[in-house]
């Protein structure tokens, strides 16, 4: 077994913000594993506010052991975004191996297109409008807020879309105070779910809080450990790749979260079609998708994944598992 890992970059389309900072480009981590003349390939994007790096990631990956199954690797290395580049190979190149796709190897049914959120970055009430103004056309837009500043930017988005549906990430942006006087006008503007309105490590005050809006645990949820400390806070769990380690720990964490009642949006970081596609098996019958990565690049894989009207497709073979 060969495993190689490499850095990409991809140029954004515009520059993204959100309420930690901007940036202009992607810049991810490819992972290769090759055996017997096969090779499987998966994405990760270290996130620093899990305080991982293009270079501590990639020590991760290349300090793994010569051999390895799938299996052991879920205890070789913790949930997080290197985990994740490999889990997603390993899984490509037992597809492949095999001659079947990777739904097929994991026992779910045929995937279909699902209907996915796209992300207007954060930036003046006035921009904001734009920007919905000229994406209204999409069934479901989420907003980037997280700021003392919001309520026109809310406001103007839902005058530039007046018939979307809106979802918002607050990126831990709020305090409870912040979020309770917000709660009434998100309601009345028609947003339908708020992502982290608090920090990870504040979000007790949650407990016994009003939750008029749906709301979802991102930072908060990374994989089947985290749902012991979700209870009364949150009625919607994100599971994202990079969060859980890999598609493996991905599907486990869907079936529990749904087994214990909570609803399943299934999100990414800013990468690339090739980052996305196993979260495409995640997020059937998910109640939100918001796999917009590919969406927001100027420039993407060779076989990059379809988006129409009916959504984010599951990839082809060429691209993906």
């Amino acid at each position: 077994m060969q495993v190689s890992v490499t850095r990409d970059v991809f140029k954004l389309a515009q520059v993204f913000t959100i309420s930690r900072g901007s940036r202009t480009e992607a810049k991810v981590l490819t992972v290769r594993i090759e055996k017997d003349g096969v090779t499987g390939w998966g994405e990760c994007v270290p996130y620093a506010r899990y305080n991982e790096t293009l270079e501590s990631v990639t020590a991760e990956i290349e300090g793994l052991p010569a051999e390895f199954t799938r299996q052991e690797l879920q205890s070789l290395l913790p949930a997080g975004a290197a985990r994740n580049a490999v889990d997603c190979a390993l899984w490509d190149l037992e597809a492949k191996q095999a001659g079947k796709r990777v739904w097929e190897l994991a026992g779910l049914p045929e995937p279909k297109p699902e209907i996915t959120a796209y992300t207007l970055s954060l930036d003046t009430p006035e921009k904001m409008q734009q920007q919905a103004a000229e994406n209204a056309h999409r069934p479901l837009l989420k907003i980037k807020l997280g700021t003392p500043d919001d309520m026109p930017r809310l406001e103007a988005v839902r005058a530039g879309a007046p018939d979307a549906k809106i979802i918002i990430d607050a990126n831990e942006g709020w305090s409870a105070a912040v979020y309770a006087d917000l709660a009434p006008h998100l309601v009345r503007l028609g947003v339908e779910l708020v992502e982290q309105p608090l920090p990870a490590g504040e979000d007790e005050a949650l407990i016994g809080m009003e939750r008029p809006v749906r709301v979802c645990a991102d930072e908060s949820c990374h994989d089947r450990e985290s749902l012991a400390k979700l209870k009364g806070k949150y009625d919607v769990v994100n599971i994202k790749l990079d969060k859980t380690g890999g598609l493996t720990e991905a599907l486990k964490l869907r079936d529990q979260a749904l087994a214990e009642g909570y609803q399943v949006m299934v999100g990414c970081m800013v990468g690339s079609s090739l980052a996305m596609a196993p979260a495409t098996l995640v997020a059937q019958g998910a109640a939100v998708t918001d796999l917009d990565g590919p969406l927001l690049l100027a420039e993407d894989r060779e076989e990059p994944l379809k988006f129409d009207a009916d959504g984010v497709h599951p990839p082809k073979a060429a691209l993906w598992g």
